[in-house]
């Protein structure tokens, strides 16, 4: 499996309306717990429209929170600008991380991994 650009509309989207250049990592990872928190909600009410809506919730804001990342965990880096050896300027480049990134790597670690059903739950070995 091999995600590329299927969350571009969802970047799209957050960038109109201004999350990527206003946004915090923080108030957006809250907002992941208060989607989750819907999203366990709905599972007690046995609500699945609610259940749906909430994991969609969900992945949009994981979205908005991978490209958020982008920014915190950039790196710093001096470079010649003059090109004379001795003009330094400090640059900062954003990391380039995308959720299709995120959940292609995460696949890479648990496809082939084994393991067994206990109590509802996938025991790995």
């Amino acid at each position: 499996m091999e995600l590329t650009n299927e969350f571009e509309p969802i970047r799209k989207w957050a960038d109109d309306r201004g999350i990527f250049e206003k946004g915090d990592i923080k108030t957006q990872y809250i907002k992941l717990l208060e989607e989750v928190g819907e999203l366990g909600k709905s599972i007690l009410k046995n609500d699945e429209s609610e259940f749906i809506d909430a994991i969609g919730d969900c992945v949009i804001v994981l979205t908005n929170l991978t490209e958020l990342g982008n920014k915190v965990f950039g790196k710093e880096h001096y470079e010649d600008v003059a090109g004379d050896g001795g003009s330094r300027q400090l640059i900062f480049e954003n990391s380039e991380n995308t959720i299709e990134q995120c959940i292609n790597s995460a696949y890479s670690v648990i496809v082939n991994r084994t393991g067994k059903m206990e109590n509802g739950t996938f025991k790995k070995d």
